[in-house]
C-alpha cells in the first residue's frame, strides 16, 4: 500500500501550532491540541448548521458564523417576536428577549455587543435597543421610524441605518452609542435590500425589482456595479469591499448567492434551500443564514469559502 509521502511527496509532521502557509492537501499533527489536521481550499459551498429553536423570518442578525445572535422577526403573518437566540457554531440557545417584539428591523454588532433598531409591529417603529451580552436596554430612538431598512455596524456603540419604508426612503442615520444623527442620503430610495459593513464603510444591494449597489465611505453613498440578479428580501454579510448576499424574492432568486470583491459581483454556490428575509451573520468567506420565509423555516446554513483547516481526529 502506498504511503502518504509517496502520494503527496511529504511526510506527516508534528507541529506545536498549525503551520502558517500549509500546502494544498497537507496533513499534520498538532501536538498542542493532540489533533490530526489537513488544509484545503474550498471553492465555496453552503452546509447545514443547527436549527433555530423557533421558525422565523424578517429577523435581524449580528456576529460571526460561530458566535451569532438572531433577534425579532415573525413566526406567522402579524405575529411579532421578541425572542433572541445565540449560536455557538453548532446549536442555538434562547436568551433574554427584546423589550419590544417586532419584525423587519435593523441589526448590527456582535453576539455580545449588538444593536436593534426600527421595525414593524404592525406600524413602523423608531425604538433602539442595546444588547450587552445578557440583556436588551432601550436607548435613544431613531430620528425616522421605519422598517425593511439596511443596517451596518461593529458594535452597540457604532452603527448605521439606511433606507427602508414607509414611504420608501433614502435617509441615512449614524449611531454613536448615545444618539442617532442624520447624515447624507442614499442615491436611490429603497427597501428590502441586502446590507453589510460597518458605520464608516457600508454596502446596500438590491431591493424590489432592483440590482443597484451603493457603497458608503463614511460621508457619501456612491453607486457602483449592479448585482447579477435583481431581487428583494435578500440578506447580506461582510464588508463593503468583501461581501456576500444570498436568498431573495422572486422565487427564482431564492437560492442565489453572490460574492462582492469591491468592484464586481460573482455568482457562487447556491443555498441548499430557498429562502428570503433570513438573518445573516459573518463574513464573505464564513457566513451564516438563519431562518427565513417562503416557506418559513428554522434551518441554518453555513457558507465556507477559501483556505480551510479541518480536524480529522483527536487523540
Amino acid at each position: 500500500m502506498a504511503e502518504y509521502k509517496g502520494i503527496h511527496g511529504t511526510k506527516i509532521q508534528n507541529y506545536t501550532s498549525d503551520p502558517v502557509n500549509p500546502l494544498q492537501g497537507q496533513v499534520w499533527f498538532n501536538s498542542t491540541s493532540n489533533s490530526l489536521k489537513y488544509f484545503y481550499v474550498n471553492p465555496g459551498s453552503w452546509a447545514t448548521g443547527g436549527d433555530l429553536n423557533t421558525i422565523k423570518y424578517y429577523t435581524a442578525g449580528a456576529g460571526t458564523q460561530t458566535a451569532a445572535l438572531v433577534f425579532g422577526g415573525e413566526s406567522s403573518p402579524g405575529a411579532n417576536l421578541n425572542e433572541t437566540e445565540k449560536y455557538n457554531g453548532t446549536s442555538w440557545t434562547e436568551v433574554n428577549n427584546l423589550n419590544t417584539g417586532r419584525d423587519r428591523l435593523g441589526g448590527a454588532g456582535t453576539q455580545t455587543s449588538a444593536l436593534a433598531f426600527g421595525g414593524k409591529t404592525p406600524n413602523e417603529r423608531n425604538e433602539t435597543e442595546s444588547w450587552n451580552g445578557t440583556n436588551w436596554t432601550e436607548v435613544n430612538d431613531l430620528g425616522n421610524s421605519r422598517y425593511s431598512l439596511g443596517s451596518a455596524g461593529a458594535s452597540n456603540t457604532s452603527a448605521l441605518a439606511f433606507g427602508g419604508e414607509p414611504p420608501t426612503t433614502t435617509d441615512t442615520e449614524l449611531w454613536n452609542g448615545t444618539n442617532w444623527t442624520e447624515v447624507n442620503n442614499m442615491n436611490t430610495a429603497r427597501k428590502e435590500f441586502g446590507s453589510a459593513g460597518i458605520q464608516t464603510a457600508a454596502l446596500a444591494a438590491g431591493g424590489p425589482g432592483a440590482a443597484i449597489t451603493e457603497l458608503w465611505n463614511g460621508t457619501n453613498w456612491t453607486e457602483v456595479n449592479d448585482l447579477n440578479s435583481a431581487r428583494k428580501r435578500l440578506t447580506g454579510t461582510g464588508t463593503n469591499t468583501a461581501a456576500l448576499v444570498f436568498g431573495g424574492d422572486p422565487p427564482g432568486t431564492a437560492k442565489l448567492t453572490e460574492s462582492w470583491n469591491g468592484t464586481n459581483w460573482t455568482e457562487v454556490g447556491d443555498l441548499t434551500i430557498s429562502r428570503e428575509a433570513s438573518a445573516g451573520a459573518g463574513t464573505q468567506t464564513a457566513a451564516l443564514s438563519a431562518g427565513g420565509g417562503a416557506p418559513a423555516t428554522a434551518a441554518t446554513e453555513e457558507w465556507n469559502d477559501g483556505p480551510q483547516v479541518k480536524t480529522i481526529g483527536t487523540s
